[in-house]
């Protein structure tokens, strides 16, 4: 039985560069072996961090490597459904960064690949794996703010160049595509519950969207939030309780933008504050994903979770489109 995964991971994104190749090479049972690029010269950090990295000319050769047990793949957000269930059917586990589809119809290509090969298809949602949602969940389940009345939450930042991948309509480029799952998901993962869009506004530029205005309700609560690729870098999730209120300060990028702090406040007593300073979720996502694969440990971001964001996602560009 085999006691580590070896990893590959197609293409040189700078997010594969800066967090997720260290945590690969920071998990305990995982090995990084290689990278896949096209254009050799964008190898050229990666070898120069981890010495002895395999560069593969193009990704079906790491998808042939009989070695290799598990991709990362952070290709664009287009390519990710297709590239996924390539490489599960070559037997490969695969982690891929979000969205892992563009429709519930990839979701549902994806949740039928995965089934069919035995292999773990997930998307690379990380706040799964970071305590502080574990916690959140826990305590609005045991009543600390009592009664969930309303939900709030942003992830904004700027400064991309016309020319970055993000604004490409072709290659589903937008704020909703690309940072949409971590407020609704949040959402859902804290409270159990299915919102649903009743008020879009957003603003389009070459066909995507670059900043939303999102109101959602499920059942009686009301979830609002705003994306934006065009202000200034900020994220915040909220939760009102008719007794107090839960507001996670990192809730997506932990760490990484910010120590993750729940702070909860009531009004007869003072502020709680709870801290998670060292807990990198990239790692320990990396570190689930071969629990999964080597233990058979249940993951904690399954398909059928991702379904639920992109069902919201779904139905929040449907009542866009249809607004104009």
């Amino acid at each position: 039985m085999k006691d580590h995964l070896t990893w590959g991971i197609l293409g040189t994104a700078r997010f594969a560069l800066g967090t997720m190749a260290p945590a690969i090479h920071a998990s305990a049972r995982t090995r990084l072996k290689s990278i896949a690029t096209r254009a050799p010269e964008r190898s050229a950090p990666f070898t120069e961090r981890f010495p002895g990295l395999h560069v593969e000319p193009d990704y079906d050769a790491i998808l042939a490597d009989p070695e290799i047990d598990a991709v990362y793949i952070p290709l664009p957000n287009a390519l990710h459904t297709e590239w996924s269930i390539k490489a599960a059917e070559a037997g490969k586990h695969v982690l891929c960064e979000k969205p892992i589809g563009l429709s519930t119809a990839d979701i549902d290509r994806l949740i039928d690949t995965r089934d069919r090969t035995g292999n773990l298809i997930a998307e690379a949602w990380m706040p799964a794996h970071h305590p502080q949602w574990a916690r959140t969940r826990d305590l609005i389940a045991d009543g600390a703010i009592g009664t969930l009345k309303t939900v709030t939450g942003s992830f904004c930042f700027g400064g991309l160049d016309p020319s970055n991948i993000r604004l490409s309509q072709d290659m589903g480029g937008g704020a909703l595509y690309d940072i949409g799952v971590y407020p609704i998901g949040g959402f859902r993962f804290a409270t159990g519950l299915e919102p649903q869009p009743t008020h879009v506004d957003w603003v389009l530029e070459s066909g995507v969207d670059t900043s939303t205005w999102i109101a959602m309700r499920a059942g009686d609560i009301r979830f609002n939030f705003h994306l934006s690729m065009r202000t200034t870098k900020h994220q915040h999730m909220a939760f009102h309780g008719d007794k107090g209120t839960l507001t996670l300060q990192t809730p997506f990028n932990a760490y990484y933008w910010g120590e993750a702090q729940i702070h909860l406040t009531r009004s007869d007593t003072e502020a709680e504050v709870i801290r998670f300073p060292q807990v990198d979720q990239y790692i320990a996502q990396v570190e689930n994903v071969a629990a999964h694969a080597l233990d058979g440990t249940p993951f904690g971001n399954p398909l059928e979770f991702t379904r639920g964001t992109q069902s919201a996602l779904d139905a929040i560009f449907a009542m866009g489109r249809a607004n104009g």
